[in-house]
């Protein structure tokens, strides 16, 4: 056995084994070891290789799926072993292949795989400069490809998210991947063209890939070469010499282009926290807000549209019409009265994955069959809508009739739960299967009617029809009776008093119902995978389908969020404008009792034109909410939903940039400060004037002078070169003078108010710069020592006295020296900094340059 196991782990030398021994799976040797580890069970040894002792774990056959899930979230990979051979007619071990191998991007079993949340598989390869994409939702059957520049990378790994990365082994990428997926490396010549073109002409039936791109998809047509070949492997689907394709449900390639998206990049995604906050956390984000979708597919599906928002208006306006009919209130809300049965319908597109793979469970089958006699109930109600955007989802949901008489009639009410266990086929299905299941399960009634047949027919009272183990079925007559029996009577024991015969009938029943069992599994196990096959017929009306699910439920999701959140339809224009009225950030007001909503106006509305709102005001006055709400609003536009916003209308825009927020990325060996400079780099290169681009507080991680020249060179160039739509907060009150050089620059600022020495934010965005920036308040409010916060305001007062003419270098010799005092508490980073540095030995530029960095350090004080 232990050399069967060796010759099959040679083969999957870089996977955890699953080696199938009875009830477990057990694992041997480093595999053991290492499961060990993962997953907290028990490591024994049990006999000796090569004088060492063989080291094993193992767990259940029928508990496997919650291990296999935790090593697949660990990145593992595991190839199943299963017993293939008949034990009966083995001879030595049983033989055992490899059935299937399970990697974090192709899982497809419900167990393993997160409900609302897709698991994709991608490929890259290079061609002339040019990065090749090419990604595999294995559960929905679902192939894309792209082609961008190496530059780009970043952000369409943010975007997709993949479970799992693979790259040819050669290729050397211009940039570190970190995106959390599993990378494995492959051969070269799996990322062949000319090996892309046979897989992709027998996968969808084409003559050529012309009708994809053909040459001019080169590197992504590669990237999708080596796809399918991982594919083919994993799920041991069709061999490289069939003709037949891999994915049956697998049936058309989707091209991608940059200009269908509203584009992100990958700090932008992270910065509006769409899906997952900057602390980690699934919540509270834009998503866990909408998500009120009654089944898995439409959760999905949200998450995809967050993520990729659309600007084809057309599609969107479209949205908007079945989100305002789901929303009409006579006599009560559609949108309440369908997703009551769209709770009750089962996750259909990952079913049919299943389906196509002939991996598919019985209650899988079960739960699709009820779900299609649901689905006609809701296409009645979707009818009753006057509404032409509604009533295209009602004809989809009639399914095939043919489809729905197959499963009622092939399947129990409640089958169980796997095929091995039996009871799944239904009744009245088969007569063969019927057959025996009488055999096992009527087995007395049989004898007795033949104990009854016999004795009329022999008239023997005494006759009687019993079983035992060790000689099985037989007639027992009396000794004096023996005399009368028939001719086909055969004698099978001789016991002191009584005679036992067999006849032909009986033995021909013996012969079933002793094996009647294990016939009737074998049985039913048959027929299960004929029902398969012949379910492969009606995948695409079940992928279709499917679809329509998933987005009815997401519109009815936004239906009633706009219900009861209190949201608007957008509207949409040609002219270059940006008008939000009463606008709210959608998350920030779930969280907060009383939310204060303001207004934007930018672009063609206003009569500069302008395009740059210079936003000042206090730290926790609202800043970077009032900025990032504009964000959302117009994401959740392009999504198709209703805004949080009494009025919104936008024209044209191409592309959402953030540059928000300080953090480092020390294993890219990247300080926050180059980081931030990073991404203000990326928006200056590619933000245009259909962009919408959020500034807040560029320049603060280096010197004053460095930082606000900065500042002033960036906001500058947005206004002369980019002319995007720019929202721009900054603590540099020095910017706002940009209003005055700039007709379409103009001031607004967050207002509060101050009292009994105390800060209260109003949280209002009014016109014109703000008076003071409220630093030394909203450090109190942090609960920065009150000595500290003192002394801070006698450095602030002498500070201030150099914009009148004072010496600089006497202005900090007289801080330090006055009030030793104050000087004394080192945890403020002012006072610290006082200390450590000689303002006699400082030039007049150096002094000056001090003092507005303890300046900029004050505003930093929260």
């Amino acid at each position: 056995m232990m050399r069967q196991y060796l010759r099959i782990k040679a083969q999957h030398s870089d996977k955890l084994l699953f080696y199938r021994m009875g009830d477990f799976y057990e694992l041997f040797y480093e595999d053991a070891e290492k499961a060990a580890r993962l997953l907290d069970i028990t490591l024994t040894q049990r006999g000796a290789s090569a004088g060492q002792p063989i080291k094993m774990a193992g767990v259940p056959f029928h508990a496997a799926d919650q291990y296999l899930a935790r090593l697949v979230k660990l990145g593992e990979t595991i190839a199943i072993c299963e017993q293939t051979g008949d034990p009966a007619t083995s001879k030595g071990p049983v033989e055992r292949q490899v059935t299937r191998i399970i990697t974090p991007g192709t899982l497809t079993d419900a167990a393993l795989l997160e409900e609302r949340r897709d698991s994709i598989v991608m490929a890259l390869a290079m061609h002339r400069g040019t990065i090749g994409l090419a990604w595999l939702n294995l559960a929905a059957g679902d192939l894309r490809v792209l082609e961008t520049a190496p530059e780009n990378l970043a952000n369409e790994l943010e975007r997709l998210r993949p479970a799992e990365l693979l790259l040819p082994e050669s290729l050397q990428l211009p940039l570190a991947l970190d995106d959390g997926a599993t990378h494995q490396r492959l051969p070269d010549w799996q990322f062949d063209f000319d090996r892309a073109h046979q897989l992709l002409t027998r996968q969808f039936g084409t003559h050529d890939l012309a009708a994809f791109g053909g040459e001019a998809l080169h590197a992504s047509l590669q990237a999708a070469s080596a796809l399918f070949d991982y594919i083919r492997v994993t799920q041991h689907t069709a061999s490289d010499a069939s003709a037949e394709p891999v994915l049956s449900h697998l049936r058309t390639l989707h091209v991608e282009q940059h200009d269908s998206y509203l584009r992100m990049d990958a700090a932008t995604r992270r910065n509006l926290e769409l899906t997952i906050t900057l602390r980690g956390e699934d919540a509270p984000t834009l998503l866990s807000l909408l998500d009120t979708c009654s089944t898995s597919m439409g959760s999905r599906l949200l998450r995809h549209w967050l993520h990729h928002p659309l600007r084809d208006r057309a599609i969107l306006q479209r949205r908007y019409d079945t989100i305002s009919a789901l929303i009409d209130p006579e006599p009560s809300a559609l949108y309440a009265t369908i997703r009551e049965p769209l709770k009750h319908v089962v996750d259909i597109e990952r079913i049919t994955s299943r389906i196509a793979l002939k991996t598919a469970r019985p209650r899988d089958l079960s739960g699709l069959r009820d779900s299609l006699a649901i689905a006609p109930d809701i296409g009645k109600l979707l009818a009753t809508s006057p509404a032409s955007a509604v009533n295209r989802f009602a004809t989809g949901m009639m399914p095939d009739v043919a489809l729905s008489k197959l499963l009622t009639d092939a399947l129990q009410p409640t089958p169980g739960t796997v095929i091995r266990e039996g009871g799944v086929i239904a009744p009245g299905f088969d007569g063969e299967l019927d057959e025996l299941r009488a055999l096992h399960d009527n087995c007395a009634e049989f004898l007795l009617q033949l104990e009854a047949q016999e004795r009329e027919r022999t008239g023997i009272s005494g006759l009687r029809v019993e079983y035992n183990r060790v000689h099985g079925f037989y007639i027992e007559i009396s000794r004096a009776q023996s005399e009368n029996i028939p001719a086909d009577y055969r004698r099978r024991q001789t016991l002191k008093n009584v005679e036992r015969y067999i006849t032909p009938e009986l033995q021909a029943f013996e012969s079933k119902a002793l094996t009647a069992r294990e016939q009737a599994l074998a049985r039913e196990k048959e027929l299960y995978d004929l029902l398969l096959e012949q379910l492969q017929a009606f995948i695409a009306p079940l992928q279709k389908m499917a679809r329509l699910v998933a987005e009815l439920d997401v519109l009815c999701a936004f239906a009633e969020r706009a219900n009861m959140l209190g949201y608007s339809r957008p509207l949409f224009s040609n002219d270059p404008v940006l008008t939000i009225e009463a606008g709210r950030h959608p998350v920030v007001e779930s969280q907060v009792e009383q939310y204060i909503a303001n207004d934007v106006q930018l672009g063609a509305v206003t009569r500069t034109g302008r395009q740059m709102l210079i936003i000042t005001g206090p730290n926790m006055g609202g800043k970077s909410t009032y900025m990032r709400q504009t964000a959302l609003i117009v994401l959740l536009a392009h999504c198709g939903s209703f805004v949080p916003a009494r009025h919104a209308c936008m024209g044209p825009i191409d592309q959402i940039f953030t540059r928000i927020g300080a953090s480092d990325d020390l294993a890219g060996g990247r300080s926050t400060f180059m980081v931030e400079m990073t991404e203000a780099a990326n928006i200056l290169r590619h933000a245009t004037a259909q962009s919408l681009v959020l500034v807040d507080e560029i320049g603060r991680g280096t010197s004053t002078f460095d930082g606000l020249a900065l500042a002033f060179a960036i906001a500058r160039y947005l206004l002369g070169q980019n002319r995007s739509y720019t929202l721009f907060a900054t603590h540099y009150f020095e910017l706002t003078q940009l209003a005055q050089e700039f007709p379409q620059a103009a001031n607004v600022h967050v207002s509060a108010i101050e009292h009994k020495q105390r800060i209260v934010f109003l949280h209002a965005v009014k016109e014109g710069p703000a008076s003071q920036s409220y630093g030394l308040h909203v450090a109190a409010l942090a609960g920065v020592p009150d000595k500290v916060i003192k002394a801070a305001r006698k450095i602030l007062a002498r500070l201030e006295q150099e914009a009148i003419g004072r010496n600089p270098q006497q202005t900090l010799f007289e801080e330090i020296g006055e009030d030793e005092n104050d000087v004394a508490c080192p945890a403020h980073p002012v006072l610290a900094h006082l200390e450590r540095i000689h303002p006699d030995e400082l030039t007049p530029k150096e002094a000056l340059e001090q003092i507005y960095l303890m300046r900029s350090m004050l505003d930093r004080t929260i």
